[in-house]
């Protein structure tokens, strides 16, 4: 899990063979067969909410 002092606190969690990463603000990623990826697409989220919001 990515904690973040802004209001984006990421998760990941399965669905059958799917990683899925979801954010307090509502945002979910895209189904991917690699956890790896779905955490690179929570950071990434994070990031990207972090220099809109600056």
């Amino acid at each position: 899990m990515y904690a973040q002092s802004s209001p984006h606190t990421t998760t990941t969690s399965e669905r059958g063979s799917f990683a899925l990463a979801r954010c307090s603000c509502g945002w979910t990623g895209p189904a991917r067969r690699s956890r790896d990826r779905a955490r690179t697409d929570a950071a990434d989220h994070v990031r990207a909410a972090e220099n809109t919001e600056s």
